[in-house]
């Protein structure tokens, strides 16, 4: 072990004794006390000494014996202790490719923060790499969404969608002006490679077997989809036959869209334990009977065809933490969109959270385990002709 303190906690010491590391409430800890020497002392932990070596300068300090693993015991117990060699052979991997790990230095500074055991941050980052994602939608949201993913070091990140870019598919980070009239789907891919820090791992064509851990033919399993569609009502309101083959494989999936202003991220759907998109539409048939025929006429021909009410700002919003919430699950996290649907509409763009629970009466089975509650769903709209 080399330990290091986490560069990304600034330092600052309140007097001579008692020093804080991080400067936001989330993170931030204060030790106390702490003498003079032990301070000095702190400053070798740049992580260019193993800890004999750490040790052997403690004793020319004059510090006692131990003082060394009980100062790094205390330090990793707080979280502030990082570990510059460890994580395994996939850590060691990305810090030999210098280019990559260069790029990536900003996300292994912030999972550093968000990460307690030393070397944690890279082994997370590493792991990524061999992450498969795949993102539905390549408009305005979904190929924002991509373009962050591979950019943050997925490794795999597969995009799906119909039809060719349209000038109003055009955002920052996401569809170029260029790739206007080419495939969505294409053109989405081709950006997230341009963006991408390194090239995903390629199976080996020489095997007469399938990779134990990719069951797909040469693929890895997908960890996780982000379905982002274009049109807001499948956001709003999501078809749950559109997800059918993702509850029956169980895959996660993570919702995210902007519906006439207003900006969605969730549910992350954790098939069979939290609520889907047919406990959200059970529930509010249960509210009002006539849902399922405002559906209808919502979904019917001339009102599909419309341009969409997506503006820009709010979709990159919509789409920084739809990818934020995404990292987070494949970092072995739960988000709090899991389960749940952040929300912020124009102009106020005030994010809340409304919680989806599981319907008892859905066939996802995630009903039964939450003892039959249904599902919570948000205020109908206001209803002015009311007297």
């Amino acid at each position: 072990m080399h330990p290091i303190l986490k560069p990304a906690l600034r330092r600052g010491w309140h007097d001579l004794n008692t020093v804080q590391f991080g400067m936001t409430p989330a993170h931030a800890v204060v030790l106390n006390p702490v003498d003079t020497a032990t301070g000095t002392f702190m400053t070798l932990l740049d992580g260019t000494r193993g800890v004999p070596l750490l040790r052997d300068e403690a004793r020319r300090m004059g510090l006692p014996d131990g003082h060394v693993d009980a100062l790094l015991d205390r330090l990793a117990h707080a979280g502030l202790l990082d570990d510059a060699t460890g994580g395994g052979p996939p850590a060691e991997a990305l810090r030999r490719r210098s280019q990559v790990m260069d790029r990536l230095r900003p996300d292994h500074a912030a999972l550093s923060v968000a990460t307690s055991e030393p070397a944690e941050a890279v082994r997370k980052l590493a792991a990524r790499h061999s992450m498969r994602v795949q993102v539905r939608g390549a408009g305005r949201v979904g190929a924002v969404v991509a373009s962050v993913l591979g950019a943050a070091g997925v490794g795999h990140v597969d995009v799906r969608d119909g039809g060719c870019v349209e000038p109003w598919d055009v955002a920052p980070g996401g569809q170029p002006v260029e790739a206007i009239g080419e495939r969505r789907d294409v053109s989405a891919r081709r950006v997230v490679r341009a963006v991408a820090p390194a090239r995903p791992p390629r199976p080996d064509r020489r095997r007469t077997e399938p990779h134990p851990a990719w069951p797909e033919g040469g693929e890895p399993p997908l960890s996780l989809v982000v379905v982002a569609p274009r049109d807001g009502l499948a956001v709003h309101s999501p078809d749950p036959v559109h997800v059918e083959d993702l509850m029956a494989a169980g895959i996660p999936h993570l919702y995210a869209g902007v519906a006439e202003a207003t900006g969605v991220v969730g549910p992350l759907v954790l098939p069979g334990g939290t609520g889907c998109a047919h406990c959200l539409l059970l529930a509010r048939t249960d509210r009002d009977p006539t849902w399922p025929r405002l559906l209808a006429q919502w979904r019917s021909g001339r009102a599909a065809r419309q341009i969409q009410a997506c503006d820009l700002g709010l979709a990159t919003a919509v789409a920084g933490l739809a990818a934020a919430h995404a990292l987070a699950f494949l970092d072995g996290e739960l988000p709090s969109s899991t389960g749940a649907r952040w929300e912020a509409s124009a102009p106020g763009l005030d994010w809340h959270a409304r919680p989806v629970r599981p319907h008892r009466e859905c066939a996802c089975g995630a009903g039964e385990r939450g003892n039959g509650q249904e599902t919570s769903v948000e205020e109908g709209p206001h209803d002015t002709m009311a007297g």
